[in-house]
């Protein structure tokens, strides 16, 4: 990486998008708590007072779909209808069966589509991911932190982050500016939110980085106001924030969502696979950072396609490597799900402030090398 400065952004949990993702991953979830060999491909679509569920769940339970989506978008704060948007928004559900032609190799244990994956990891931060997009998720999560325990209360729900991070000799030197944005009650003054916002996000956020910026560094609401968040300013679309949800375009992103799949779809499990092995390389020392691409056709058990780069930071030779990723993981489509234990309902949790880079998920835990 020769940047001398590098930006990532990341959305709140209320962004339009994101209430998307959270729909999508929701269904999932619910799907695969009653069944575990649910096949869900479902796609959310929010605007001014209307959501659209479309796509295809085959499945034994039997999905509440129009609840699911009301209790998502009330929990994330739309339960007033002034805004045009609200857990009593009318939903439309376009949803049926997985065509036969694509089941017939997925019930074999082959991939649910063709694609690539890229997975990465650097040492840079404790979480092994990039400092830019590590901050910027955790001020958009600062940021609902403090609207939802009434620190600031006059902030609605949505919201964006941009953080940009000076570089020298490939290593994070200094946070040179923070970006957000915030929508408010009518009754704030641009002055009180950009103050709060420095005092109550943008602060205690750095200092858990060890950085810090001056409030001059930063810019809060480019246009000077925001008063009417979400779907009513700007439609949402599950799977629209793939940089987000990766690595903040630090690293290559394979181009499939992740969010409304389930795990035999390999844009989801593939990305998982190959953060998984990203991570235990540069855990293990084994390099600095670390990029990993896999390929799959659909129907097809097993990768076309699997190779590690290391940027010149390996510490082993990469054959040594790629043998050390073969013992972590079996990278057929079964077992990345079966080592991984993907067939459960945790995918909700991961459609906010990024899928990799925060403890909990099994695709972010670290092997002990000794053992493989």
């Amino acid at each position: 990486m020769n940047y001398k400065v590098f930006t990532s952004e990341s959305v709140a949990s209320g962004h339009p998008d994101k209430i998307c993702d959270q729909i999508s991953d929701a269904i999932v979830d619910t799907a695969l708590a009653s069944d575990r060999r649910s096949k869900v491909a479902v796609e959310t679509l929010v605007t001014k007072n209307q959501v659209i569920l479309a796509g295809e769940v085959t499945s034994t339970a039997k999905l509440p779909y129009e609840q699911i989506a009301r209790d998502i978008i009330k929990d994330l704060g739309y339960t007033n209808g002034r805004y045009n948007f609200s857990y009593k928004s009318p939903i439309l559900v376009l949803i049926h069966e997985q065509s036969p032609e694509i089941s017939v190799g997925v019930e074999s244990g082959g991939a649910g589509d063709q694609g690539m994956m890229f997975g990465y990891a650097t040492n840079e931060t404790g979480s092994f991911m990039p400092l830019p997009i590590t901050i910027a998720h955790r001020l958009t999560q600062k940021l609902d932190e403090v609207r939802e325990d009434k620190t600031l209360s006059y902030l609605l729900p949505d919201g964006k982050s941009e953080v940009t991070v000076s570089y020298r000799g490939g290593k994070p030197i200094q946070v040179e500016r923070v970006v957000l944005a915030a929508p408010h009650q009518d009754k704030i003054t641009q002055l009180q939110l950009k103050n709060d916002l420095y005092k109550k996000v943008v602060r205690p956020t750095l200092d858990e980085f060890g950085y810090k910026i001056s409030k001059a560094d930063l810019i809060v609401n480019g246009t000077g106001i925001w008063t009417t968040p979400g779907p009513a300013s700007d439609t949402g679309v599950t799977g629209r924030k793939i940089i987000v949800d990766s690595y903040g375009a630090f690293a290559r992103v394979g181009g499939g969502a992740f969010s409304g799949k389930d795990p035999t779809k390999v844009d989801r499990s593939g990305a998982y696979a190959a953060r998984y092995i990203a991570k235990n390389i540069v855990a293990s020392h084994l390099a600095e950072k670390c990029e990993v691409q896999i390929a799959y056709v659909i129907g097809q058990k097993y990768p076309v396609a699997f190779s590690i780069e290391t940027f010149g930071t390996e510490k082993k030779k990469i054959t040594v490597l790629e043998d050390f990723a073969r013992k972590l993981l079996d990278l057929s489509v079964p077992g990345i799900i079966d080592t991984l234990d993907l067939a459960r309902p945790i995918y909700r949790e991961s459609a906010r402030y990024g899928h990799f880079g925060r403890d909990g998920f099994p695709w972010e835990k670290v092997k002990n090398s000794s053992s493989i």
